[in-house]
């Protein structure tokens, strides 16, 4: 059932992703990351049948890069405007690296009433799937410029992993900046090996890296970290969608999660 909505005019069927970057890849990485990100996805769509959602941090982030708003310490109100600003210089970047690949985007913000409203799911729904079959890439972020702590995500992980439940992805890929899951932190210990496949995400897992993360989760750009990733991984397993934690400046590395290749850390359903 999950595949039968997803046949192009040519009646061949897709897979679906869901793939996630966050602000500080977004910020590093700049222009030309996400001009070799978009030339990937048009790759997947064309050498290994994949259509990708992209879910996008990095609104409030760039906006700082680009004023003189240098203050840590933010209130909701200087976060929303700061999205205000910031939405539309990222979208910019993301339209320009499409159309290098003769790509069109679609810029799509939710608030957390938008997956849980009946209604409203079903309009998201059905606006992506319309994007999806004119081959149009869905570029979504949460909407902070009129979200309120109450009702936010709280990060982009937990939205990437609710959008690809709201739209029956195949995988959910988060693109971060170190090179997967680790057995122990590899900035402490040198010897830290890369854990290159689990099945599901254990609560006993999440618990010992949300202690070995403490406060340090996340970047100066960015609210998430490992712990949120995995958390994003659990509810997509919950969902029967297997995630991939990949370092989204590898080349060509959406290529290599279509091609299996052992990159990164597998979360399988």
């Amino acid at each position: 059932m999950k595949n039968q909505k997803r046949l192009s005019r040519n009646s061949k069927k897709l897979e679906r992703w869901v793939v996630k970057a966050g602000s500080n890849m977004i910020c590093s990485g700049g222009p030309i990351l996400l001009r070799a990100w978009m030339n990937q996805v048009s790759r997947l769509r064309k050498e290994h049948s994949v259509e990708v959602i992209w879910v996008s941090s990095g609104a409030i982030a760039t906006a700082v890069d680009r004023t003189d708003f240098k203050k840590k310490k933010r209130t909701l109100s200087e976060k929303q405007a700061l999205s205000a600003i910031g939405q539309p210089l990222v979208m910019d970047l993301y339209n320009i690296a499409l159309q290098t690949q003769g790509q069109l985007g679609a810029q799509v913000l939710l608030t957390y009433d938008d997956l849980t409203n009946r209604t409203r799911k079903q309009n998201f729904q059905n606006t992506l799937e319309q994007l999806l079959d004119w081959k149009v890439t869905p570029i979504l972020n949460e909407n902070d410029a009129v979200a309120t702590e109450e009702i936010k995500f709280g990060d982009n992980d937990s939205l990437s992993a609710r959008i690809a439940k709201a739209m029956n992805a195949d995988r959910l890929v988060i693109l971060t900046d170190v090179e997967g899951l680790y057995d122990s932190d590899p900035r402490v210990n040198k010897k830290a090996k890369r854990i290159e496949e689990l099945k599901g995400v254990p609560s006993s897992l999440l618990k010992s890296v949300e202690m070995a993360s403490g406060k340090a989760a996340g970047t100066s750009r960015g609210t998430g970290g490992m712990v949120s990733k995995l958390g994003a991984a659990k509810l997509a397993c919950q969902a029967g969608i297997e995630t991939w934690l990949v370092k989204g400046d590898s080349p060509q590395v959406l290529l290599a999660v279509a091609e299996n290749k052992l990159i990164g850390t597998r979360i399988k359903k």
